[in-house]
Parts: structure tokens; sequence; C-alpha cells
């Protein structure tokens, strides 16, 4: 008996395999990724000799398009593929947006997935989730478990492509963040970095504010690593948020 966990994003496709029963935190036995453009790919790749999972559960901000091409992936399995589709309340978590079904299922997962860390470790503060990839997701979750809002800001990728089709003559070689850069490869690197850390800052101060008490700080995303120096508050890298929180809905964590 195994739980397969999937989570689409907007550039990759990443799986993980895990023992049922599995809750967050848990190792998974075996995981992978996959770009979209890959995806008919899975059944004779990365799947073509993984156990047949006895379910299932993903989390999709790419098309109906993609997530179908990957259902067909799994037409070998007898397993019925199931989405994670935002609602009012889930894993513990209450939905404050205000049309609840028009979250990100990235995001709502990463919530719930960051509320079980949480609560594993015995913190009943509120949190703040931040996702670094395409793009930059800052959530807030209220020491009551109450969704609050976030923040949606361009990626770093995202933000130098932006500048260089915008702007004559400026390319974008990769550059280092510096406190005062001066050449345009650290300028363009460093401004996009503060540009990322100066949002999540600001959220944290907000989420302070309200609480009355330093948010838990939980960093995932595959671009999480070049945002992580720079920012000025406490915090933490955690592999695989959305898996967690994907453990945390099929098992009720």
């Amino acid at each position: 008996m195994s739980f397969l966990a999937v989570d689409i994003g907007n550039t990759r496709l990443k799986w993980a395999l895990y023992a049922d029963g599995a809750r967050p935190g848990a190792s998974p036995e075996r995981q992978g990724a996959v770009f979209i453009e890959n995806i008919d790919r899975l059944a004779d790749g990365d799947w073509q000799h993984l156990p047949a999972p006895s379910a299932m559960l993903g989390s999709n901000v790419a098309s109906d398009a993609v997530r179908r091409r990957v259902e067909e992936q799994m037409d070998r399995w007898d397993v019925a593929p199931r989405w994670v589709v935002p609602g009012s309340e889930a894993g513990g978590v209450t939905n404050g947006y205000d049309h609840p079904t028009r979250l990100g299922a990235d995001r709502w997962v990463a919530v719930i997935g960051a509320r079980a860390h949480a609560r594993q470790r015995g913190f009943d503060g509120p949190v703040l989730v931040v996702m670094v990839g395409t793009a930059v997701t800052v959530e807030a979750l209220s020491a009551s478990g109450h969704y609050l809002g976030g923040l949606i800001l361009p990626g770093h990728g995202i933000m130098l492509r932006a500048l260089e089709s915008g702007t004559a003559g400026l390319r974008v070689p990769t550059g280092e963040v510096r406190n005062f850069p001066t050449n345009t490869s650290d300028a363009l690197t460093s401004g996009g970095t503060y540009a990322i850390t100066g949002a999540i800052e600001r959220l944290f101060r907000h989420l302070q504010t309200r609480e009355g008490r330093a948010p838990l700080v939980l960093m995932t995303g595959g671009a999480g690593w070049k945002v992580s120096p720079a920012l000025d508050v406490p915090h933490e890298l955690i592999e695989g948020l959305i898996f967690d929180g994907l453990l945390a809905l099929q098992h009720g964590a």
C-alpha cells in the first residue's frame, strides 16, 4: 500500500511516493521531477517501474490539459486520480480568501503543510509560508489556523526577463547579491533578491503586529536557496512543503 503525491507547478511536475499512513515530514520512498514538456514520458520513464500506488492526490496550478496528460500517464494503475480544490476549510486551516475556490491549489496546500509542521513541533503561533519558484508567494497564517491572505510576485527569472525585454541593450548574466552593486550583473541579481526579501520581511512585520508575536517562517521551492541568505528574519528551508500538505489532507493530520 502506498500513496502518490503530485505537485504540478508552472515549470515542473514533482512527485513523491510514500508508504501508506505516512504523515507530514515523512521521507518519501521514491521521488522525482520532470519539466512540464516531458510529462508524456512519465509512464515509460520515471514511473515505468514504480509500484502501483493505492491512492493519489495532487496539486495542479497548470492547465486542465496538463492535468489530463498526467492522468493519462497513470492509466495502467488501478487508482483514481484526485486533485485538490481549495475550499473554506481543510487540514485544520480556515480559508480567508475572498473567493476560497480561487486560491491557487499550491498556495492552499503549502499553508496546510506549514500548519502541520507547526503543530508537530508544538508551535502555537502564527506562520509565514514562503514559496520561491517561477513565481514567489508569501502567505500569512494566524495562530488559530486562519489563512489571512498573501502576496504573489515574480520570481528572479521573470523579473530579469522583463528587464531584458523592456530595456534596450540590457542583458542578464548571473551576478551576486551585494550591498552596493558596482556592475550591472550584480545590480540585477541584488535588485531582484531584495525585491523578494523586502516583500517577505514586510508581510512578516504585518503578521507579527497582528498576532503579537513573531511568526515561524517556513520557506520552500526550488529557488529558495537563492533567497535564503539575503532574508533578514529567522526562517527555515523546508523541502517538499506541498507534499507535506498533501499528506496532511490524505490522512487528516
